[in-house]
């Protein structure tokens, strides 16, 4: 009897310490996809952050124009073969207005898509996505802006000049 009792503490013990090194890849396996998912929410968060920063000053830059508009709109009556142009100007801001937008709209709803992926790779392919797209639509809202303020800018130039 004496010798019926060690074996089977033995092989408690090999099994009580061998299921922590079964456990343990599986817990590192879930410790790491934890930090990737954080790692990627955080990334999701930083995106929604420079967009922001980026509509806030493409609205600056629309309210400096849409400024300078008013402004020649009522500083002087101007000839009718002018007003068409101010209208014209008025009509670009409006429309940049509106794509910039829509473009916030179709961002945000990118974002939480995103923010939903479950596979972390395609998650983090999704965020290059759309960091790439979102610098692409900002170089073209600068050069449309630049092209208001020029036409702005030729019309204050304009109403300047002696008649």
């Amino acid at each position: 009897m004496g010798m019926t009792r060690p074996l089977p503490t033995a092989l408690a013990l090999l099994v009580l310490y061998s299921v922590p090194a079964l456990a343990a890849p599986d817990q590192l396996e879930e410790v790491l996809k934890e930090q990737t998912k954080a790692r990627q929410e955080e990334k999701a968060k930083e995106l929604q952050r420079q967009e922001q920063i980026e509509n806030l000053k493409r609205d600056r830059d629309l309210n400096q124009s849409q400024q300078q508009l008013d402004q020649l709109k009522q500083s002087r009556p101007e000839p009718t073969r002018r007003l068409p142009q101010a209208s014209e100007t008025q009509r670009q801001l409006d429309q940049l207005k509106n794509d910039q937008q829509l473009q916030r709209l179709q961002d945000e709803q990118q974002i939480n898509r995103i923010q939903r992926e479950a596979d972390p790779l395609r998650q983090q392919q999704q965020i290059e996505g759309l960091q790439r797209q979102q610098r692409i639509d900002s170089l073209q809202d600068q050069i449309r802006r630049n092209q208001v303020q020029q036409d702005l800018d030729r019309q204050l130039q304009r109403q300047n000049l002696p008649h």
